[in-house]
C-alpha cells in the first residue's frame, strides 16, 4: 500500500483511527480491516483522534448508518446508493446484498488517495464528485430509487452550501432518500473543544436543532426520522448513559429524508 501520513486529511484520520482501534479490541462492536490496515501502514501515533467519547460516537454512527441502509435495502434491493463524501469508508462491505449498484464519491484528490488503498468490484464504484455541483451525477445510472449516504460530511458545510447540496440531490435523482449525519447549533459555535476534532484545522459549519430546519432550503425533502447517537452510545458505558442526559440536545444525529 503505498499511502503516506500527508496523504490523509486530518479529519479521516478520526474514523480511520477509531474503526482501526475498535477492530483490534477482543469483542470489536464493528469490524474494519482496511481501516486497521491503513493505520497499520501509516505508522504514526494517532491516539490523539481517538478519545474515548469520539470513539463511542463513531462506533455508534457507524452502527446506526449501517442497520438504516440494510432496513432501505430491504425495502429497496435494487436502488443505487451513493456514499457522498466517502473518505475512506467502506460501507459497502458491511451492507451488500448481493444485488445493490454502489457508488464511492468524493473530490479528486481525495478519490486519488483512496484508489492507493480501494480497487473497484464489480457493484462497488469510485468516481469523482462534488457535493455542491452535480455534473458527476450524469454518470449514475437510471434507477427507481436511490439512496444518498453522507456521513461526516454535511457538518462542515455553511448553510448556504447546504442548501445547494440539497437542490442539486432533488435535481438530479428522481426520487431516493438522504441518510445525513446532523449536528447542533452547540457543535457549531463550540467546535473547537470537540475532543478529536480540536486536534485538526477543520471547523463546524451549520447547525441544527432538528432535520426539520431543512426543508425550508428543500421544500422537495421530508424528514422520515431522526436519532441522536445516544441512543446507540447510552448502551455500551456510563459515560455513554450520563452524557445522553446532560448532553441530550448537543450529540450528532443520523437524519432519514426522502424526496
Amino acid at each position: 500500500m503505498d499511502l503516506k501520513f500527508g496523504d490523509v486529511q486530518e479529519t479521516a484520520l478520526i474514523p480511520l483511527a477509531i474503526k482501526a482501534s475498535e477492530t483490534a479490541r477482543p469483542n470489536a462492536r464493528i469490524r474494519d480491516e482496511k481501516a486497521k490496515e491503513i493505520i497499520d501502514t501509516l505508522g504514526v501515533d494517532v491516539s490523539k483522534y481517538d478519545p474515548f467519547m469520539s470513539h463511542e460516537g463513531v462506533v455508534a454512527r457507524t452502527i446506526m448508518f449501517r442497520d438504516e441502509i440494510k432496513r432501505l435495502l430491504v425495502k429497496h434491493p435494487d436502488a443505487v446508493c451513493i456514499n457522498l463524501g466517502c473518505g475512506f469508508d467502506d460501507k459497502f462491505s458491511q451492507v451488500d446484498n448481493g444485488k445493490v449498484q454502489w457508488f464511492d464519491v468524493d473530490l479528486p484528490d481525495q478519490i486519488a488517495v483512496r484508489r492507493k488503498v480501494y480497487e473497484d468490484r464489480e457493484r462497488c464504484k469510485m468516481m469523482d464528485g462534488n457535493a455542491l455541483d452535480g455534473a458527476w451525477t450524469d454518470a449514475i445510472p437510471d434507477a427507481d430509487e436511490y439512496i444518498v449516504i453522507m456521513e461526516g460530511v454535511l457538518e462542515y458545510f455553511s448553510k448556504e452550501q447546504v442548501k445547494i447540496c440539497l437542490n442539486m440531490l432533488c435535481d438530479s435523482f428522481k426520487h431516493g432518500y438522504l441518510l445525513a449525519e446532523l449536528h447542533s447549533p452547540f457543535l457549531e459555535k463550540n467546535g473547537k473543544h470537540h475532543d478529536a476534532v480540536k486536534h485538526t484545522n477543520a471547523t463546524f459549519g451549520w447547525g441544527t436543532k432538528s432535520g426539520e430546519d431543512y426543508i425550508p432550503l428543500e421544500p422537495r425533502l421530508s424528514l422520515i426520522s431522526e436519532h441522536s447517537y445516544n441512543e446507540e452510545m447510552k448502551k455500551y458505558s456510563i459515560r455513554g448513559k450520563i452524557f445522553a442526559v446532560i448532553g441530550k440536545n448537543m450529540n450528532n444525529r443520523l437524519a432519514v429524508f426522502t424526496w
